[in-house]
């Protein structure tokens, strides 16, 4: 068992001794002209991004400088420069993200004290967010409860998984296993353009169209249901499961595929216990992706939902759709300000703990898969 908890630790730590043992050998190989434009270029890009935190008016200055000893760089030491550029950029996107994370834990800050609340003596930011179900900006006293929006978050998510896992899975093995070259051809790519439609569209064909109907059919007052703002989200994200599926279902050796038919089993019990099981890291990544897609779907939830921070009753009333964590930021961020801003900003916290919870359970099961059909476990 400790070589298999050691393996990850084990393969990041060699990587990580490479790429340093590279860093070494390109700074000793490189002249002495390629280390000061690459100097130069380091610096620049350093100062644009402090000039642009502090809100610099010279911040184009140094920005300038990196274009112009990059356009030099290029022409004289493009190799070099290459290098040096796709490294920046790397580490570039890795800060990004870090200060996204700051900025938006630190806007949280000021609505979780707010919200704190005292449980045995100790003072818990935010607790209150999570354990009473009322949002009322408005009137005295102000609460800003996160709970109705996690319960239609949850709701819309379960119902869009519902549609989406199965029917991308079995299409993406339909695609990959069954379907004829010439069908294969035509269909793929129809898929991929599914997901090019923009959430907008869906949403309002949800709303004019299925919200009516589903107004007549089950005698409800008004519009807004979680369980069609569900299925608009799973067909929404059905295009996703079915791409990346279909690819992982089309990486397994075809080898195998023969052997078990060699064996005299048919093609249904060759797809049920040799390619969904080899492929099972790619489609359970394909799943989780998603259930991602449908967390942080934003437009069509916002159009076909009431838009009321509510709990619905009873809390499993699928008919009825009041909001959820991504509609709120997106009804409210333009009028909001002071203590609601802050709650508007808890939620983008959840949604992104949450996506990269998913993010790293995706992570995890293809190294577990990996391992397994490695024959390291």
């Amino acid at each position: 068992m400790s070589s298999v908890t050691d393996a990850p630790a084990g393969r990041v730590t060699n990587a990580l001794g490479a790429r340093l043992r590279r860093v070494r050998e390109f700074v000793t190989e490189t002249e002495s002209p390629a280390l000061a434009i690459i100097a130069a270029m380091t610096l620049s890009l350093l100062a644009s991004l402090v000039g642009f935190l502090v809100v610099s008016d010279l911040t184009i200055v140094p920005f300038v400088v990196f274009l112009a000893a990059a356009g030099i760089g290029w022409f004289r030491y493009q190799e070099e420069t290459a290098y040096v550029i796709a490294l920046m950029m790397t580490v570039s996107t890795i800060l990004i993200l870090g200060l996204i994370i700051v900025f938006i834990f630190r806007e949280s800050v000021p609505v979780l004290r707010y919200e704190s609340a005292t449980v045995l003596g100790v003072s818990v930011p935010g607790l209150r967010m999570f354990i009473q179900p009322n949002w009322d900006a408005v009137s005295p006293p102000i609460r800003y409860s996160m709970v109705p929006m996690i319960h239609g978050t949850v709701m819309v998510t379960l119902i869009a998984s519902a549609v989406a896992a199965p029917l991308g899975v079995s299409a993406a093995l339909f695609i990959s296993e069954i379907a004829p070259a010439t069908v294969r051809e035509v269909v793929k790519p129809g898929v991929e353009i599914l997901a090019g439609i923009p959430s907008i569209v869906y949403g309002f064909i949800g709303f004019t169209v299925l919200g009516p109907w589903a107004s007549d059919q089950f005698q409800t007052t008004g519009q807004g249901s979680y369980l069609f703002v569900g299925i608009v989200v799973g067909l929404m994200a059905l295009p996703t499961v079915v791409s990346v599926a279909e690819d992982a279902l089309s990486s397994v050796p075809e080898s195998m595929k023969s052997g078990s038919l060699a064996m005299g089993t048919t093609d249904w019990q060759t797809m049920t216990s040799i390619t969904l099981p080899a492929a099972f890291s790619g489609v359970s990544s394909a799943v989780l992706l998603g259930v991602g897609r449908a967390i942080g779907e934003t437009m069509a939830a916002t159009v076909m939902l009431r838009g009321v921070p509510r709990l619905t009753e009873p809390l499993v009333n699928v008919f009825y759709g009041q909001e959820t964590l991504t509609s709120i930021i997106a009804r409210n961020y333009g009028e909001a300000d002071g203590l609601q801003m802050d709650a508007l900003f808890v939620a983008g916290v959840i949604l992104f703990v949450t996506v990269l919870v998913i993010s790293v359970g995706a992570q995890y099961i293809e190294w577990r898969m990996h391992e397994k059909l490695g024959g390291e476990v």
